[in-house]
């Protein structure tokens, strides 16, 4: 199945049965903005799922990152409170360039979801495409689903740093702050050693669609990736290390995971934590490009 779905096809399923719909849009500037958009008018049906509230546990300062993931029983109560079961269809949503929608796709996907798709281009897509809007909030039945969150999926930093070149590491923030010329949310600039840039916006165009396939895979392969024996690349001919996808804080990473699977690559690990957690210990190595 395809991760994404198009405005128009949406148009078509709205107030179908088994279908949960979640607006994800949100400002990590101003933590309000993404409900009062939300209250202004979103895609008939659709729930609000909050980045901090809802898609992340509890930060400890110090220790964590700023959007550690929530234990997988607090996620369970979550996704109950949207009604969702073990065959709910979800379809996610953000602004345009799906940054936030990616994180809910992956997570509902580590829950034990299997149809899960982001809407390609957001809201500002659906819009454009004349899509009707509401200010109803929904209230779903309770759902009954047991989460089943693959422990394997995600890396922690300790065992990053037991071999770090055991790990292809990509970062998704943009250049600056991969490079160490600027940070304007964590209190160390630069990467982890190794690492390479991959900037998650590079995903998508002006519009925020994501790029066609054959795009993606050529964007990484650039990176050292392939998606089969089309790809000519001098990483063909020897084993390599697992990729795991971080980036700030966890959220992006999971775009570039989605990009890789839509390439038809293998889904890599996502560090939850990210750079945000890396850089709470000193003893963490931090490499910069400047």
């Amino acid at each position: 199945m395809s991760w994404l779905i198009e405005p128009e096809t949406l148009q078509t399923e709205l107030g179908a049965d088994g279908l949960l719909i979640l607006d994800c849009r949100f400002d990590l500037t101003n933590p309000l903005a993404g409900r009062e958009q939300y209250a202004a008018g979103h895609i008939p049906g659709a729930v609000y799922a909050h980045l901090d509230d809802d898609l992340a546990g509890p930060v400890v300062p110090g220790k964590t990152g700023r959007h550690p993931l929530p234990e997988p029983e607090a996620w369970q109560t979550t996704l109950r409170q949207w009604g969702v079961s073990a065959d709910t269809r979800v379809v996610v949503y953000d602004g345009a360039n799906s940054m936030f929608a990616a994180r809910a796709w992956w997570m509902l996907r580590w829950a034990g979801l299997t149809d899960v798709r982001v809407l390609n281009g957001g809201c500002k897509r659906w819009l454009a495409t004349n899509g009707a809007t509401s200010i109803e909030t929904p209230q779903p039945a309770p759902g009954d689903i047991e989460v089943d969150c693959p422990p394997d999926w995600i890396i922690g930093a300790d065992d990053l740093m037991a071999d770090l070149s055991a790990w292809q590491l990509l970062d998704a923030r943009a250049w600056p702050r991969y490079s160490g010329e600027t940070e304007p949310l964590d209190p160390k600039a630069g990467h982890i050693p190794g690492a390479v840039c991959l900037d998650f916006s590079r995903n998508v165009d002006a519009e925020g669609r994501f790029l066609p396939v054959s795009t993606l895979r050529q964007r990484f392969a650039e990176a050292g990736l392939v998606a089969g024996p089309e790809i000519s690349s001098p990483a063909c001919s020897s084993p390599q290390p697992t990729p795991v996808s971080y980036c700030g804080s966890g959220v992006t990473a999971c775009h570039n995971i989605l990009a890789m699977m839509l390439a038809g690559l293998p889904q890599p690990k996502l560090y939850p934590g990210s750079w945000s957690e890396w850089v709470t210990d000193d003893q963490r190595p931090v490499e910069t490009s400047t």
